[in-house]
């Protein structure tokens, strides 16, 4: 088979599915939620549980943005270095935030378990890998920070990683058993399927068109339709669509791009990844490879498969996989597809008051398992209760983003550009 971008192998292999059609009345609810992915479903499951009435608004699919084209990886805190956070966000902000998102797997799993959504959930670990012998001391001052914040990482001389990968192209790995991987598209599924049955109501095909302040409350229209709310929470985070009555969020977008296999043989499946570890590499334009539960190998990296640079991007997808395990290098490529990543200046999500009682999450920077699930449900509790002391970090009143589109233009085409040298 050949691969194209319109094949999404999570669509394709998703056990979890939602039924919701678009919003055809008006409502008087506790919380209005604006986006069906990981952050919204969270904060609708949340609201229920709690007893609260929230109606849930996607302008498509529940997980249809970059949750239902997300790598699976539920990993543990930012893909900055902890010294970096506390430099950013100061001591005391900056350790509560590593603290929360390093528990986030925990969150993660814990609803998975309890919610008994069908997500291939693997909690493994994962594998930071070093792409070659000076990638080492990258992961080496990974290891003392967060090991100096309590987190059990382990450093994998490269044999051991090797052993692990299933490949000699690796040069040593940094292991965190506290992550894992999913099904990202069944686990955002899950997670609306669970609140509906808590009680939340879910609408797609229910694209918003404006908010605006009324009374105490807020009025949002949406079908022609008005949803009247006590609260509010925009989570669209990159795949934002214009609304008027609240400024957008600010983010650099940058696409990821992944090519899945067709089933590995069963003799390579016990070799390669056999443990089911998610993996990310050190090379800078960074590369992401796992397998999923038919014994896929799924790489993935920086790259916008519908752009011009489409054709270099899946020539560098076939000599990845070549590099990494030659004995799959005539392993056909089945699906590939691609997602927008909100990407903030300083990798660090944000949290926008909207105005009373609204909040606006983003910018996860590619990590949107733990960051997501963890910002959605703490920005429920928050806008219910009205107690923002709880949340992951303090709102802003704004949050500014400079030349967004030429930075997105420069990330794209230095993947494109690398990519086409064949850098690893």
């Amino acid at each position: 088979m050949t691969a194209s971008h319109h094949d999404n192998l999570w669509r394709v292999s998703s056990d979890e599915a939602v039924s919701a059609g678009p919003l055809e009345r008006d409502l008087i609810v506790d919380l209005a939620v604006i986006g069906g992915g990981f952050s919204g479903s969270s904060a609708a499951i949340q609201a229920a549980r709690s007893g609260a009435s929230v109606a849930l608004l996607e302008a498509r699919s529940i997980g249809h943005g970059g949750s239902g084209r997300n790598v699976g990886l539920a990993n543990a805190g930012l893909w900055l270095k902890p010294d970096e956070i506390l430099a950013e966000l100061g001591e005391d902000a900056g350790r509560a935030l590593i603290a929360r998102l390093g528990a986030a797997p925990d969150m993660v799993y814990g609803i998975i378990e309890r919610e008994e959504i069908s997500c291939e959930a693997t909690r493994n670990g994962t594998l930071h890998c070093a792409h070659a012998p000076s990638g080492m001391e990258d992961l080496r001052a990974r290891f003392r920070q967060g090991n100096a914040h309590g987190a059990p990482l382990q450093l994998l001389d490269a044999e051991e990683a090797q052993e692990r990968v299933g490949s000699a192209s690796v040069h040593g790995a940094l292991f965190d058993p506290r992550a894992g991987t999913v099904q990202p598209l069944s686990y955002c599924r899950g997670l609306a399927r669970a609140a509906q049955r808590a009680g939340a109501q879910i609408f797609e095909d229910s694209p918003v068109t404006a908010i605006a302040r009324d009374g105490d409350g807020w009025r949002v229209t949406c079908n022609g339709q008005t949803v009247q709310a006590g609260a509010l929470l925009m989570a669209t985070n990159a795949y934002h669509a214009p609304l008027s009555g609240a400024q957008p969020p600010a983010y650099t977008p940058v696409h990821f791009g992944q090519f899945a296999t067709a089933p590995m043989p069963a003799e390579a499946r016990e070799r390669i990844l056999a443990r089911g570890e998610g993996c990310w590499d050190t090379a800078l334009v960074m590369s992401s490879f796992r397998t999923d539960r038919a014994g896929r190998i799924i790489l993935g990296a920086m790259g916008n498969l519908d752009g011009p640079g489409g054709g270099i991007h899946a020539g560098w997808a076939r000599r990845k996989l070549r590099q990494l395990f030659p004995e799959l290098a005539d392993l056909p490529f089945e699906y590939s597809w691609c997602g927008r990543i909100a990407m903030t200046s300083d990798h660090i999500p944000k949290i926008v008051a909207l105005g009373p009682n609204a909040l606006s999450c983003f910018g996860y920077s590619g990590r949107g398992i733990g960051p997501g699930t963890v910002f959605g449900t703490a920005a429920a509790e928050a806008l219910l209760s009205g107690d923002l002391s709880g949340l992951p970090l303090a709102p802003v009143k704004a949050h500014d983003e400079s030349l967004t589109a030429l930075r997105g233009s420069y990330y794209e085409f230095g993947a494109t550009l690398m990519h086409a040298a064949g850098a690893r």
